[in-house]
Order: C-alpha cells, then structure tokens, then sequence
C-alpha cells in the first residue's frame, strides 16, 4: 500500500512562514490530511527538527529531517536525512557557510526555533533564506558525504530554481526532483511579456529521466498537505523499527526511484 508523503515544509523558523505553523502544529495538519512521511525543511537550518522528531511519532508519522538549501546560483534544493543528529551537523555546517546578513524581524519575519511544546528556545541571527557559500555540484556530493539525499527544488518554477537560474535541469546524484505539476511546465515569470501560447501552456521542461515528486512548500497552515505524493513502500519496509525508530535510508531511495518520469 503506498504512503501519501510531503518532503517541502517549512515552520516558524523560516521568516517567510507563519508563526502559527510550529512543529507540533505541522505534524498535526499532517496527520489529520493523511500524510504519513513528512519532512521539515525550513531555510538553510534544521533547528527545529528535535521537536519535529518528537511530536512525529505519537501521530503515527515517521519524520524526516532537513532544509532547503540555497546555493550560490540561488537554487532551492532539499536536503533530507533520516538521521536527526546527521541533519543537525549538516545544518551547523550549512550555517557556517551562510551570507552574514542579519536578519530584521521587523522587516523580514520572525526565525524562532521552539520545543515540542511551542515554547521559543532561541532565534536566528542571520537571515536564513541567504545564499550559501557553495554551488548546486558541491551541494549534490557534500549531502551524502552526511548520509543524505538532495531533492532540487520546484525545478519547473519561475524562481530558484534549476529552470529559472540555469535555464535547464543539470546532472547530478539527485535522488528525485520536485515539481510544482506533473508533468513539469515552465511558464514565464513576466506573462505579461510571453506570446499568448506561452502564457497559456507553458514549456515542457526536460528532467533528464530523474523520477519526479510533488510537495506542497507549506508556509502557512492552510498549504500543509496540498500537493502531498505517493511512495511505494511499506511503511514496515521504510521504517522497520516503527515510526519511533529511523527511517530506512536505502528503502527510502528505492521507493523515490519508482516514482513517474517524465
């Protein structure tokens, strides 16, 4: 029986979420929209994976662990991992390479990292969504050197993304690519200057045979579960141990392998 997953959620981390949209209150839309793997990828951190990877469980979710990188080019990329102490080095090295821009809360959002009880622990102090110190190539091979996987990001979108900073999508170790639609069209990011056809259909874009999932970029309550995806696994098979226990990395990427390609 396949398992309804969404690997592109955010929470009160990032600036541009909602600070409604806490770890515990993620897992909970989750679980009451049927997903059963859920990731938490905010910008270029994974402090508030802990408690994600608390309140995960009791739901009978199993939870993955990560960010959505931004590299130089700009490009959007999840990095996810089963392990939470693998994605929190991850995210300590992430940070160290991170544009030194300090965030204003003011003007930009709140960055909070909270318990599993909502309670604020602590706040970011530069701002997360700045580019890293490293290109979309080294992003592919460093991940796994930590026991993780890349996912490009909406690949098909108008921004960071592969189509719209690179114009294609490149070669590389990537598990999958996210999409916005199935199957992938880009459409321009100024309509109002396309040819009618253009605005209307799109381009098809070429995703070099990768397989292909969908995931709902969730910001606010109300984006949580909207473009969840299917993977064809047993959740006995992805998680052996329970959704307690770690997941299965390997059952984790044949199950991505077996998704559609377009």
């Amino acid at each position: 029986m396949a398992l309804l997953a969404d690997f592109h959620n955010h929470s009160c981390l990032s600036p541009c979420g909602s600070l409604d949209l806490s770890p515990r209150n993620l897992a909970c839309l989750a679980s009451a929209r049927g997903i059963k793997v859920l990731a938490l990828t905010d910008h270029n951190s994974s402090l508030n994976c802990p408690a994600f990877a608390k309140v995960c469980p009791p739901l009978g979710i199993l939870p993955l662990f990560g960010m959505e990188a931004t590299t130089q080019e700009e490009i959007h990329a999840l990095c996810l991992f089963t392990n939470l102490e693998a994605s929190l080095a991850w995210s300590e090295y992430a940070y160290s390479l991170i544009l030194p821009f300090p965030n204003d809360p003011e003007k930009t959002g709140d960055q909070v990292y909270v318990d599993e009880e909502d309670n604020i622990e602590g706040e970011v102090e530069y701002f997360l969504p700045s580019a890293l110190d490293f290109s979309i190539e080294y992003l592919g091979t460093k991940v796994a050197e930590y026991g993780g996987i890349v996912i490009p990001a909406h690949v098909d979108r108008s921004a960071f993304s592969m189509a719209s900073q690179l114009g294609v999508v490149v070669k590389g170790p990537w598990a999958a690519l996210e999409c916005v639609r199935l199957p992938p069209r880009v459409y321009p990011p100024n309509p109002g200057s396309a040819v009618p056809s253009a605005r209307r259909e799109g381009s098809p874009l070429n995703t070099l045979g990768y397989p292909l999932t969908t995931s709902s970029d969730a910001h606010y309550p109300e984006d949580v579960g909207r473009r969840p995806f299917e993977l064809d696994v047993a959740m006995e098979e992805l998680a052996p141990h329970g959704v307690s226990g770690e997941a299965d990395m390997e059952a984790l990427k044949e199950a991505l392998r077996k998704r559609p390609r377009f």
